[in-house]
């Protein structure tokens, strides 16, 4: 996959290609049926297929105070679309100078990049001004199709579905709409070392978003990025191939006055050095929000009593796997 930055002022022309715009915040099961209509559309054309999204989302842009949930960062998007074979992402960078952009400019931009066919959303629009859709596309030489709303069990797929499944520890329903279980990747960092003190040592992950997009305790499956463990490591099995089993907190840690978003997952039983390596977080069961504790001694009795429950759910799941 090539990863392109563009600049308004000075475009790159790329391969002749079919493009779709949009966040693709997730990669959805909606967003899922565009990359698919997106492929066969530029397998029909012989054309490169190509994605344009925006970074930062706009409402990031508009609202960077109090930004909407962010379900993937720029590196974890980039490697779903590229395991649904996409050739080319533009990255477009959203400021002052692109959202003044009419629909005219933007059109013109799309011609001087490479663009020949696209493949939007039939509520799509584009410009300062709003004027740009399908039919001012087609206007102007472009084929344009459209595909229409997805939806499931009557729910419109949707990035903000998700959101709102996740936010209430629906990990089920998230899934569903997803197509796979939600899961963060990121890469361990020292943190405060709090958990040390109080026998629950725990991996700081980076999160690499304003906002993420669920918070509470969890129980999760974690891998290595290249999926493989060295030597000597040691640690609950997970539920998934080559995974272990942790117990994560992600949110602000109001029990030792924190502020910025964590995501900390403390593996029982685990033997090993983690620092610097990449792991992807998979969410598998909402336990319960973060909760504000009076005292450390109160903290480290709450952890104790999640991971017990935690480790009996996981005894249940290994179980029903057997069965």
């Amino acid at each position: 996959m090539q990863i392109i930055h563009l600049d308004p002022k000075n475009p790159t022309t790329l391969p002749s290609h079919v493009l779709t715009i949009g966040n693709f915040d997730g990669v959805h099961l909606g967003h899922q049926a565009m990359l698919n209509s997106l492929k066969t559309v530029a397998q029909h054309l012989g054309l490169a297929t190509a994605v344009m999204v925006f970074e930062p989302q706009p409402r990031e842009f508009f609202n960077p105070q109090n930004p909407p949930a962010r379900l993937t960062n720029f590196a974890e998007k980039i490697a779903l679309l590229d395991r649904f074979g996409v050739e080319m992402v533009i990255q477009a960078k959203f400021n002052d100078t692109f959202r003044h952009l009419s629909a005219h400019d933007f059109a013109n931009l799309l011609k001087t990049i490479g663009t020949h066919h696209l493949v939007l959303g039939d509520d799509f629009r584009f410009g300062h001004d709003r004027m740009g859709d399908k039919v001012f596309l087609q206007g102007l030489g472009f084929g344009v199709d459209d595909l229409p709303t997805v939806t499931k069990n009557n729910l419109r797929i949707s990035s903000t579905a998700v959101r709102e499944a996740l936010a209430q520890g629906d990990l089920a329903k998230a899934k569903g709409l997803l197509g796979q279980d939600y899961a963060i990747t990121g890469q361990v960092v020292h943190g405060d070392k709090i958990g040390r003190t109080l026998n629950f040592p725990t991996a700081n992950i980076t999160l690499n978003r304003l906002k993420p997009a669920l918070h509470g305790v969890f129980a999760v499956d974690v891998m290595l990025l290249d999926d493989t463990y060295q030597d000597g490591w040691q640690g609950l099995a997970g539920l998934s191939p080559n995974s272990l089993f942790g117990c994560a907190n992600i949110g602000t840690r109001p029990s030792v006055h924190g502020t910025d978003w964590r995501l900390e997952v403390h593996l029982p039983n685990f033997c090993g050095d983690l620092y610097g390596q990449t792991l992807t977080v998979k969410f598998l069961h909402f336990l319960h929000g973060e909760r504000h504790y009076q005292g450390l001694d109160d903290l480290k009795n709450g952890i104790r009593q999640d991971v017990n429950e935690l480790l009996n759910w996981r005894t249940l799941q290994l179980r029903k796997q057997q069965n």
